[in-house]
């Protein structure tokens, strides 16, 4: 927010001079009378914005809807709306107001903002899930919100693969993956403690098919490795560790004799997740929305 935001023209002046013909326009709010034009009201809404009050700006923003929807500015004041309620941590009306635009305007220029924005909001509400992951292991056995969150930015993502966002949700999808996967992982390993060796073997062979780029899937072949070899399975238990040796030579479970010594009685709290957590992503804000409405020579200055 701190680059001028250009809206850029997209009509003729006679179109503009139709569009603004509303200016000083009165309707009832509430028993009041609203006495401003669109592209005030629009301006009042970004300067609350860029002040970070964002639930003033979400109420001038609907204000603005709701007596100019088919205004110049009504497009793009739904996109501000979105991000308001993100900025305010308001993650499921973000989510909802994201849906919303997408399912009215799939075709919009800056419906890639929507997508991404939904996602994002899904992502952030998982937070407090992702800060319970590192100290609990116990929260780890549901996964369902951070899939759901997984694959809204995988369907952003095949959508608008080049979109200015496209990058960052590919980070924040591999942040999700490794979540995902280390968790199937702690379960494999709660069921070889129980010599539940059936299910830790579907699991960690899950970690594989699903998520076969994830920092997870060394320890899925060892887990594979040792419940085999529990089954009896011995060529199966070999082709893991052939697997595991060739792809993972430093994999912390081998010895000093290149031997792999397997140990799930250790607590999941004292294993790293460093590579969770190295993206850099977790503090960032998402940028304001492009602003791009029917209007022309306007500038809007921070």
């Amino acid at each position: 927010m701190s680059n001028p935001v250009k809206v850029q023209l997209l009509l003729p002046l006679l179109v503009l001079s139709l569009a603004m013909s509303g200016c000083g326009f009165s309707k009832k709010d509430k028993g009041e009378e609203l006495e401003t034009d669109e592209q005030e009201l629009y301006l009042e809404a970004q300067n609350s914005i860029r002040s970070a009050n964002y639930s003033t700006a979400v109420g001038q923003l609907e204000l603005l809807e709701s007596h100019f929807p088919f205004g110049a500015y009504a497009e793009q004041a739904k996109l501000d709306t979105i991000f308001s309620y993100f900025m305010q941590s308001d993650f499921e009306s973000a989510g909802a107001a994201a849906e919303t635009f997408i399912e009215a305007h799939p075709q919009h220029q800056n419906v890639d903002y929507a997508y991404y924005l939904k996602g994002l909001a899904s992502y952030e509400s998982n937070r407090g899930f992702f800060d319970r992951f590192l100290g609990a292991p116990e929260y780890m056995r549901d996964v369902s919100n951070a899939r759901r969150s997984f694959g809204e930015f995988k369907e952003f993502i095949e959508k608008f693969p080049n979109s200015l966002y496209a990058k960052d949700a590919q980070l924040r999808m591999v942040h999700l993956r490794n979540i995902i996967a280390r968790s199937e992982i702690s379960i494999a390993e709660f069921y070889l403690t129980r010599d539940a060796n059936v299910a830790a073997l579907k699991r960690a062979s899950a970690v594989i098919e699903e998520f076969p780029k994830s920092d997870a899937v060394p320890d899925a072949l060892a887990i594979m490795v040792e419940a085999n070899h529990k089954l009896g399975l011995d060529k199966s238990a070999d082709d893991s560790l052939r697997i595991l040796t060739l792809n993972f030579p430093d994999y912390p479970g081998f010895n000093a004799n290149g031997e792999l010594v397997l140990d799930y009685a250790s607590n999941l709290e004292d294993k790293s997740f460093l590579s969770m957590v190295s993206f850099g992503l977790l503090g960032n804000k998402p940028l304001p929305p492009p602003l791009r409405t029917t209007t022309a020579d306007t500038s809007i200055e921070p």
